[in-house]
């Protein structure tokens, strides 16, 4: 069963989440009402992943996803395991601030309104190492993309990208839909281990550091259109 924490400052809301996981069978392991409460949670649980909403009172989502990059750029926490990975769920669904929150570490974002199905499948999804934004986001951000390309993007950026294969495209374009590799691997028909070194080789070839890294600078340069 898959573990996770709530972090929400409304406590009605958390206990709405709660109700809902229990029914899909995902174990609620730990609440908190704020991002130092969140740390605190996460060190005692361990869980498989994260669900933070953004704005809170005191410390809030981004200033939590930040302590947690902190982490893992320090190469673990304080017990030596690596920090979980962090849905953020949330009614906000400004462009800026989607962009913040996946820059500062977030691997999906998802919107308040969202049925149980779906909450489910990016939380699984997450925990088998994938990555999962809300489609009607990510079609905005790429209309956004075409409409106002980044002019910053230079020969360097662009140059790495010419060389993916067309399968790794392939795989570019189903871990920005949120799949993780085991569904990557039933979908494109190949092992699961052909599917993790083609992730291994779109990282490096992007110079991106995790999937939503990569997810972001394909968008930028217009891999997923």
């Amino acid at each position: 069963m898959t573990r996770v924490v709530v972090v929400d400052d409304q406590t009605l809301v958390r206990q709405g989440i709660r109700t809902l996981l229990d029914i899909a069978e995902v174990e609620v392991v730990g609440e908190a009402d704020d991002g130092q409460g969140a740390l605190d949670v996460i060190d005692r649980s361990r869980p498989d992943v994260v669900l933070l909403d953004l704005r809170m009172p005191r410390y809030d989502g981004i200033w939590t996803l930040e302590r947690l990059a902190e982490r893992e750029r320090d190469g673990a926490d304080h017990d030596g395991e690596l920090a979980p990975p962090v849905l953020v769920l949330t009614t906000f669904d400004d462009d800026a601030l989607v962009l913040q929150a996946l820059r500062a570490g977030a691997r999906g974002y998802l919107l308040k309104d969202v049925t149980v199905e779906q909450l489910t499948r990016a939380v699984e999804t997450l925990a088998a190492g994938g990555t999962f934004i809300a489609p009607s986001i990510t079609d905005r951000m790429l209309r956004a993309l075409r409409e106002f390309p980044d002019t910053r993007t230079s020969a360097h950026d662009v140059g790495p990208a010419a060389e993916l294969t067309e399968r790794e495209l392939e795989v570019l374009r189903l871990m920005a839909e949120g799949y993780g590799n085991r569904d990557i691997a039933g979908v494109l028909f190949l092992a699961e281990g052909t599917v993790k070194n083609h992730v291994s080789a779109i990282l490096l070839k992007l110079g991106a550091r995790d999937r939503t890294n990569a997810v972001l600078r394909a968008l930028r340069l217009g891999l997923l259109r």
